[in-house]
Parts: C-alpha cells; structure tokens; sequence
C-alpha cells in the first residue's frame, strides 16, 4: 500500500543501523497505539509501530466493555477485529443493601486486555513496519522526528504518536512531564473463579458496597471465555493490611462482604492468584510539541471504577487519526498549532473532562468524608430502601 502523503519510500530496516523513513512512528503497541497503526495504515498512511514487546504480556487492565466503547472501535473499522477477543454477556444483575435490586439484560463485553491488544496485533497488515525494540532517543528533525533504538536503527517521521500507557522513559524522552493529582486514587483486584462461567447463576453481577467503613465501590463478576472473572474496585492503599489479608485469603473475605450472594458464586471458590493494580489520576504537562503527539493513558490516566477508560483512550485513537492527522497531512508542516488542533478538540477535552470528572465523583460517593457526601450517601441509601420496600426483589430464575 503506497501513500500520497509519505517523506520518501519506505526502506525496512533490516539489520542493525538502517533508517525507515515513514508518515507516522508510533511509540506503544498497546490499545492506542495498536488501533491507530490498524486505522492509518487503512487510510493509506506509512506507518513504523515499534514496542520492546513482540506480543503484549499477560497484565491487569481493563476487562469490561458497552456497547458505547464498541461503537468507537467501530468508527475505527475495527469492530470485526475485536469481536473474536471479546465474550457477549446479558442477564446484568445488581445486589445493593444485600439485595438484588435490579435484572437487566444490557449487553457487555468481557475481555482479557492482552489477549484483545494481541488479537489486533495480529490484524496488522504487512504494509505496517513492526519493529520490536527500545526507542533511545527522539531528535527534532526540520520536518518530523527522528527515533533512535537501542540496535541503532533509525527511524524518521512526519509524526511520532507517544501510545506508551504508564511508561515513563518515552514521555521523559521527549521532554513530557506526568502529573500526579491524585496518587493511590484506587485499588483494583482482579482474580478469576472457579468453575465454568456457564454454570453460574448470571451473566454479570454487579455487588455494591453497603456500608462507608468498608471502602470499596463494588464488586464485579462477568465472563471472560469459559471463565468468570471478577475485578474489585476498593479506595485503600497498598500499605493498608486489607490488601495483603485479601491476597492471602480472598474467600474468606469475599464472605464476609458479601454473605448474600456466595450461594451464587459457588462460595467464592477462587481459581489462581489474585491480581492488585494500584491506581493515579494523573495529566500531563509540555506535550505541545511540533511532529509529537500523545494518546490514550500517555496523555492522562482516570480510575476504573465508572468505566471510563476504554471510551477515554479510543476517543482519542478516532480523533486523531479519523479527524486531525488526515488534515494535518494535507498540508506541509507539523507544528504546535496543528497538533494543538487534537488537544483542542471538544470531544476530546469533554471526554477526558467527564472521565476525570466521574472518577473524582465514584470516589467521594463512595468514601467522601465531608458532611455533604456523608450526607448524599445517606440520601442514596434511604431511596434505595423506599425502593426495596416497595416491591420484591425480582427473582433468580
């Protein structure tokens, strides 16, 4: 596949100390950076992804997804892709106050994150140069960047797209400073149980906290494949001796929490080790910058909890490469007010602006000290009751 667009024809590097010289070097072969090498090299772009990992490793990240994240990747065209790597789930149950409150069939999706980056690694097509190695250095070029790997080749772009997650080096590298505004914001632990999803008594269940002490916002079982998995989203530090007594005997606390549903979860019955991901809020600072331009958790990190990643990072992969680099590419240059053209973008700034938002919000409803959540939470549970009150819980069968 040629491109209009591209500096001069692309030259694969083969052994040590070649030059690629290409339309866009994408740093981080994550979500972000693996979905914006799929959808421009389907616009016709020259693109270099580079990652220091052939395949992506086994990590805890996000696991759940809507039909809302799923239509991003469509804008993408890259629904297909992802479908084989995700599990269909109805049958949404929610227990609060002990309870099950609410039965609904709302489709999910349930995904192991590596597997899902790895199934669209693999849809990569052979036009797009994928470069296994470590970027050490990136020089500002007349027109574009010029990458530096440790084996000593090189790369030169019209654009470099920094998709590099929580990593630091690349960020530093190209004078990008991460803010932490708020450190240790949550805690999330992932495990998986035992048995075989299909034997459960649900397509997903969504356990609520019932009480402030216990400093968790819910508990969320859905299937992965054949397994069901579960995340725990608490707001407690990894100092804290909550966390390593839920390492050491997650069951026996599970039941303790939550004593109404362990009939449903076979007794909590765990299947492997349990998986801890501290959590940030953090935004980033001097990323305006000609020929650079970040994506995704490069840019600024939101908490799990209200399920606003996934959106937040793909927003930013449609933007990008549906709206701003085709524009970008249609005229010569690449300076700071063509990249600061995406930062501006109102769907991104409102993106990340309600992520930050309801992660700050999930937090102080769920263990806000001050008399006006103590307040609301008080409120909440006291419709929540009346609710209760007024009618059965609906069924299990």
């Amino acid at each position: 596949m040629s491109s209009p667009h591209s500096l001069e024809p692309l030259d694969r590097p083969g052994p040590a100390g070649a030059r690629a010289l290409v339309d866009v070097a994408i740093i981080g072969a994550g979500l972000a950076g693996t979905a914006s090498a799929l959808r421009l090299a389907a616009l016709g772009y020259k693109v270099v992804l580079v990652d220091a990992n052939a395949e992506h490793p086994e990590e805890f990240r996000a696991e759940k997804m809507g039909l809302l994240h799923l239509a991003l990747f469509e804008k993408l065209g890259l629904d297909g892709i992802a479908r084989p790597a995700l599990t269909p789930m109805l049958d949404n149950q929610v227990y609060r106050l002990g309870r099950l409150y609410a039965r609904k069939d709302i489709p999910e999706f349930g995904f192991s994150y590596a597997q899902l980056v790895n199934t669209l690694r693999r849809a990569v097509p052979k036009e797009v140069l994928c470069v296994t190695g470590k970027v050490t250095e990136i020089e500002p070029l007349a027109e574009g960047r010029r990458l530096r790997l440790a084996d000593g080749t090189e790369i030169d772009a019209r654009l470099v797209v920094i998709s590099t997650g929580l990593g630091e080096a690349v960020r530093r590298m190209a004078g990008v400073k991460r803010t932490v505004t708020s450190r240790g914001h949550s805690l999330a632990f992932g495990f998986d149980l035992a048995g075989q999803a299909k034997d459960y008594g649900f397509g997903t269940l969504n356990y609520y906290s019932k009480r402030f002490e216990e400093r968790y916002a819910y508990l969320t079982f859905f299937p992965i494949g054949d397994t069901m998995r579960a995340n725990f989203f608490t707001y407690r530090d990894m100092s804290d001796p909550f966390v390593k007594r839920f390492r050491a005997e997650p069951q026996a606390m599970l039941r303790e929490l939550m004593p109404e549903i362990e009939s449903l979860c076979g007794g909590f019955e765990l299947a492997g080790p349990v998986s801890v991901r501290p959590v940030d809020l953090s935004v980033s600072e001097g990323y305006k910058q000609p020929g650079l331009v970040l994506v995704g958790d490069a840019f600024c990190t939101t908490c799990p909890v209200p399920g606003v990643g996934i959106s937040r990072v793909m927003t930013d992969v449609e933007r990008l490469c549906n709206v701003h680099i085709p524009a970008w590419f249609a005229t010569p240059g690449m300076g700071v007010d063509k990249i600061g053209s995406y930062y501006r973008d109102p769907v991104k700034v409102e993106t990340d602006r309600v992520g930050m938002r309801v992660s700050w919000y999930a937090r102080q409803v769920s263990v806000g000290e001050s008399m006006v959540w103590r307040l609301r939470r008080g409120r909440n549970q006291l419709v929540r009751r009346s609710l209760l009150a007024l009618r059965p819980a609906p069924a299990h069968g």
